[in-house]
Order: structure tokens, then sequence, then C-alpha cells
């Protein structure tokens, strides 16, 4: 698996996903590294290789029925995830700052769900997606994700699989390093 995960690393650098400086990430929290997984999807071979991998690292999902992600950052990976596991894709979108069902999606009573993602911290939208897959009494069989930087905090009621394990430090914005002190923070998006 480590040299999966030299290659999973080499693509995120030659891709120019991997960035370094001061950002902000969707949770607030200010990092000197972030993972800008929208530079992977312009290549498209990338992300077929990435989603080869990430698969092999599933458990049995031969009884899921659809792929839910949560837009935006799902949206790329979770549609090839789809594609490659030959099932249904759907998507949750923001809607006045919380995920939705839109477009006439539909979720029926005890359907079998993989949730894809790009990259979690804290797993805020995949916690908001498992909320919204509940409330239609869907049973999501296990959450995949590119990158977890969450340092094994992240915790779900569904099994966590992800392709890469990253733990750059993050901080609170009133308690930032000497390094990330005099660089402007971004917030570049996912």
């Amino acid at each position: 698996m480590e040299s999966d995960q030299a290659e999973v690393l080499d693509i995120f650098k030659k891709t120019g996903a991997l960035l370094e400086g001061h950002f902000i990430l969707r949770s607030g929290l200010r990092t000197g590294h972030f993972f800008q997984c929208a530079r992977v999807c312009e290549h498209l071979d990338e992300v077929t290789r990435l989603t080869e991998l990430l698969i092999k690292k599933l458990p049995d999902v031969s009884e899921v029925e659809t792929v839910v992600a949560p837009a935006m950052g799902g949206l790329v990976i979770g549609q090839e995830v789809a594609r490659q596991l030959g099932k249904r894709f759907i998507f949750a979108e923001k809607m006045d700052d919380m995920l939705a069902l839109r477009r006439n999606f539909i979720i029926k009573s005890e359907e079998k769900i993989l949730i894809v993602e790009d990259v979690i911290t804290r797993g805020g939208r995949v916690k908001e997606t498992l909320d919204l897959v509940d409330s239609r009494h869907g049973l999501v069989q296990a959450i995949a994700v590119l990158v977890d930087r969450s340092a094994g905090k992240a915790s779900f009621d569904a099994p966590l699989v992800s392709l890469l394990e990253m733990n750059y430090p993050t901080y609170e914005p009133e308690n930032l390093p000497p390094e990330l002190r005099n660089i402007p923070a971004v917030k570049p998006g996912s």
C-alpha cells in the first residue's frame, strides 16, 4: 500500500493540487497546506487512476445501489466512482448554506448508499450528507474520500475509507504560527 500512497501523493503534486501558503479551510481553520482537488479533476486520466486505487480500498460495495456526493468537491470523483462501479450517481448541493437534494433526485427507503467526498478536515459536508440520506431512510454502507486530513478525528456512523491520510497541522485564526502570520490568507476552494 505504501507504493499506492506515494503514487497518490505524486499525482496531487504533479497536477498542482497540493498547494503551500496560508489557507482558510471551510471549517474556518488555517493551514499551510491545501488540497485543491479540482486541479486533479482537470486530468481525467488521473481521476480514473485515483478512483481505481480508492475502490480497491473499499469494503464490499457490491450491494450499493447509489453513489451520493456533496457538491462541489465530491462531484467529479463521486461520478467516476459510480461509473467504475456501474452504480447510479446523484449529488447534494448547497441551498441556503445547507446540503439538499434537488433536481428531482430521490433516495428510496433502505436504498444502499456509498458517500464519496474529495477532502475532509472535520467532515462537516459528509455529516450533512449522512443526515440527508438518513432523513430519507437510506442506508449508508461506507464513506470514501480522496484525502482525510482529520488526523483520525473524523468519525461517522459508517466505515470511512480514505485514499490518502495527511496530517498537516491546522490552526485557529487567532493562534497562527509565525510562518503563517505574515502571509495573506486565501480561501481557494476545493
